[in-house]
């Protein structure tokens, strides 16, 4: 049970609360009221942190404020340094802000001492609103009492701007995205036409490749164009990325021991870096932790959706804000009031299991994949079992080793065509689209313009074949598999049910004409062909990148020697999915996916600043001496 309504609600806007270098930061304070006057007494805080605008109506206030204030909590959402109406700073990085623990640490410090809170502050937030609590945790504010941080990246390199040493592309729409309301930008009526300009033609804006300093609309949030271009150059997992703001994981042993709870989905882009918090924060704290994996994508825990992308996974699969605040409610009701609501007594990991269902296209035109939730002890699974399966000779994927003499298998990488982007576990890559024809000046201007955002891939899951509305995609539109340039590896159909629960590994045997390029791995659950789907469909979940400089490790880069082989190892994201009896395992083996990743230009020149591109001659073994393979977390059937 959650606590019950109570209260009214009174508002004191833009408290400008102090922080300890002089800056201030406006903060919206909720307090719950009767007859519109404050009730007097102390009461446990929600903190809320956020690079967004603070009185989101949708996001912030109806969501938080008007959830938790009148049951008997006070609500403090607050803008970051340099954004909406805190103090100018000038120097708001997206995510690599450095004072961001300190901040966090001074506001939750402030709080606690004023004579309406009772010592007690619990924070919230999703993407961008739990990388800041993570940050507040690393300083130990000591009135910090529970967390519950949502979506969020603990390694910046690793799970957010950069992966596996490529650069995610969607980072240089975020930018944009950020930039549209950035304090430099947004009363400069030039600034801001330039901006919405360029998030109107992001699908075109991503082949200007490699991007430079001023020739973007970014060069008006000069801080954040800056920023961008550190991300984009910075390759190698140097000192700038080992910042606090950056790489979270890296300073996890001075992490506050509170109960927190970690959410996320498994198409989201940061489903492993919140499987990877839980795992941590359980063995270091002695503080209850929780860990709740939905088949959500970035954001879907509160917005109500049974599906993602094109794929539906039933009713069960729908929170929405109602059961999103609930499951809320019921932890800051244990943990900051103290109420015995049988919290306890439920485990500690909460998984939803994809697939299973009946493979029919539902009244929406989605396959239902369907699924179930489930409760588990710990993260990852003690009683997963490590399966390796070989990437053989004719595209098999088999438990049973190779020969001495398999034949390899061959591919042209071409960065002038590359493998498009069909879907996948994005955040959101944002373009926005033109008002209809005839819309009301007025109503124009009052539109926020993040409503009339949507993005250039297709976030979730999707049949892998090129369409008129993927990026990069050319007629005749061919399935993936068709691609000369896509290796695919599968098993032969299914005789029992599979379970994939866990993170797999896919461990590649390579050589290129290059002397650094990129190899990706995806993971695919193959329907075979029925009446609503004759071709079948090709379900992705998982998939990764290798950039083969960083093969070594990812602070220092190492060229490939043309035609020598080498090994690389990708290690996909998290997931869970039952293989039903009937389909097929599949493993997809290339060298890009655009616009998801930036392309590899084959040279060996600096990442970000290559003058020409070439193309490839890859080569895949898998003969017995140098083995190609995917280690699957397989949980028995019971």
């Amino acid at each position: 049970m959650a606590s019950a309504r109570q209260y009214g609600i009174v508002i004191s806007q833009d408290v400008m609360v102090p922080m300890r270098d002089g800056v201030h930061l406006a903060t919206d304070i909720y307090r719950p009221a009767r007859d519109g006057e404050a009730i007097p007494g102390r009461f446990p805080v929600i903190l809320g942190r956020t690079s967004y605008d603070k009185r989101n109506d949708w996001l912030w206030v109806k969501q938080v404020a008007e959830v938790f204030t009148p049951r008997g909590y006070i609500v403090a959402i607050q803008d970051l340094r340099g954004r909406g109406n805190s103090d100018p700073t000038g120097d708001y990085r997206h995510v690599a802000n450095p004072r961001e623990g300190e901040d966090g640490y001074d506001t939750v410090e402030w709080l606690a001492e004023q004579p309406w809170c009772d010592g007690s502050i619990g924070t919230v937030g999703s993407s961008h609103g739990a990388i800041v609590q993570q940050l507040l945790a690393l300083h130990r504010p000591p009135h910090l009492t529970a967390i519950w941080p949502d979506a969020g990246p603990i390694n910046n390199y690793a799970h957010h701007i950069r992966e596996g040493g490529a650069m995610k592309v969607m980072m240089f729409g975020a930018q944009f995205l950020h930039a549209q309301d950035a304090q430099e930008v947004r009363d400069d009526p030039v600034a801001r036409k330039a901006v919405e300009d360029a998030l109107a033609r992001m699908r075109e804006l991503v082949y200007e490749q490699p991007f430079k300093p001023g020739a973007t609309a970014l060069r008006f949030a000069p801080a954040l164009e800056e920023n961008f271009f550190d991300y984009y150059w910075r390759g190698a997992y140097d000192d700038y990325w080992k910042q606090e703001c950056n790489d979270q994981q890296r300073y996890f042993a001075r992490h506050a021991d509170v109960p927190g709870v970690y959410s996320s989905g498994w198409y989201d882009a940061y489903s492993v870096a919140t499987t990877a918090y839980y795992q941590e924060m359980a063995a270091r704290n002695e503080s209850p932790q929780r860990l709740i994996m939905g088949p959500w994508t970035h954001y879907a825990i509160f917005q109500g959706f049974s599906f993602a992308g094109d794929v539906e996974f039933g009713p069960a699969a729908a929170w929405g804000f109602d059961r999103y605040n609930y499951e809320r409610l019921r932890f800051f009701d244990r943990h900051l009031k103290h109420e015995e609501n049988g919290l306890d007594q439920d485990p500690p990991v909460r998984i939803f299991v994809m697939g299973g269902g009946d493979g029919r296209r539902n009244r929406d035109g989605r396959l239902n994949h369907g699924g179930r939730w489930r409760y588990e002890e710990e993260w990852p699974l003690a009683r997963a079992r490590e399966q390796t399966y070989y990437l053989r000779a004719g595209g098999r994927l088999d438990p049973a080793p190779p020969a001495e003499h398999e034949t390899p298998s061959r591919y042209l990488y071409d960065p002038d065509h590359p493998v498009p982007t069909v879907a996948g576990s994005i955040v959101g890559f944002f373009e926005t689209l033109p008002l209809p024809a005839g819309t009301d000046p007025f109503f124009a201007e009052w539109l926020p313009l993040p409503l009339r955002m949507t993005s250039i891939i297709t976030s979730g899951g999707r049949h892998q074949r090129e369409a008129p509305d993927v990026v990069g995609a050319r007629p005749p539109y061919p399935e993936l598999a068709a691609r000369p340039d896509v290796l695919v590896f599968q098993t032969e159909a299914l005789r029992e049910d599979v379970e994939v629960t866990g993170r797999a590994e896919v461990i590649l045997w390579v050589a290129s004409s290059a002397r650094d390029t990129d190899f990706t791995a995806k993971l695919i659950d193959v329907y075979p062909p029925s009446i609503d789907y004759p071709a079948g469909y090709h379900l992705n979940l998982v998939d990764s990148i290798i950039r083969t400089r960083y093969r070594a490790g990812w602070e220092a880069e190492q060229l490939m020697t043309p035609g020598e082989p080498c090994e690389v190892r990708i290690v996909l994201p998290p997931t869970s999915n039952l293989f039903c009896a009937g389909h097929q395992i599949r493993l997809d083996v290339t060298s890009s996916s655009f616009p998801l990743y930036d392309l590899n230009p084959n040279t060996g020149e600096p990442v970000g600043r290559h003058t020409y591109m070439q193309t490839a001659h890859q080569t895949v073994f898998t003969d017995s001496g140098r083995p190609s393979r995917v280690l699957l977390p397989v949980v028995p059937s019971a």
